[in-house]
């Protein structure tokens, strides 16, 4: 009897930008029917995902005999395993370091977007901390600012240009900076990946669901 491939549990929200990097590298692996979506609601003390992941977090991969992996990046590698290819990350040495080190830039983009939003949403006006807003939108300029001046080549996919390109739809979805008018590489890059690449629109959140 042949083989079956294993197949997987994605724990998830179509909204998220971790989630549609996981997704976008599901697709251009060739993995994506082996992939099954399951929402999650985080803030649910009843949802599993507490359980399957302490942090409480997605997205969060489940295996076929209930292991967990997560965050995104390390979802990356492992199903980099799975297909049996090094195409978005190299196995070893100091290229690989190299592009983890951008791969966590384009992370940090979304993880101080997230603080902003989360200030906002939870925290009435006048208790919101501008110093805070302030510090975590630094952040992100700062790190686009980085991209700006080197930036990923538009027809080639791989780590980086996955994380960067979900980086700045979540920053044109949720808006925590208005970056466009200040960064004109970048601003020109992500419609020429996206022409590139199919999966980071096949991806896109649809308008109905909640941001």
């Amino acid at each position: 009897m042949p083989h079956q491939p294993e197949h997987f549990v994605l724990r998830s929200s179509l909204t998220s930008p971790f989630v549609r990097k996981v997704r976008m590298v599901a697709q251009v692996l060739g993995l994506q029917d082996r992939i099954t979506l399951v929402p999650t609601d985080a803030a649910d003390p009843a949802d599993p995902l507490r359980t399957q992941n302490p942090l409480g977090k997605y997205p969060c991969l489940l295996r076929a005999d209930g292991t967990a992996i997560y965050d995104s990046s390390v979802i990356l590698e492992f199903l980099q395993e799975v297909a049996g290819t090094d195409r978005l990350l190299p196995a070893r040495g100091v290229d690989r370091i190299a592009m983890l080190t951008r791969t966590r830039l384009a992370d940090g983009i979304i993880d101080a977007g997230a603080q902003v939003i989360y200030e906002t949403r939870y925290h009435e006006d006048g208790t919101q901390s501008e110093r805070w807003l302030d510090y975590q939108r630094e952040k992100i300029l700062r790190a686009l600012s980085a991209f700006e001046s080197a930036l990923p080549d538009p027809t080639h996919t791989d780590a980086v240009s996955i994380g960067l390109a979900c980086a700045l739809g979540f920053l044109d979805r949720r808006k925590p900076v208005a970056w466009r008018e200040h960064f004109p590489g970048l601003v020109a890059w992500l419609p020429r990946f996206a022409q590139h690449e199919p999966a980071f629109n096949q991806t896109r959140a649809p308008d109905t669901q909640p941001a």
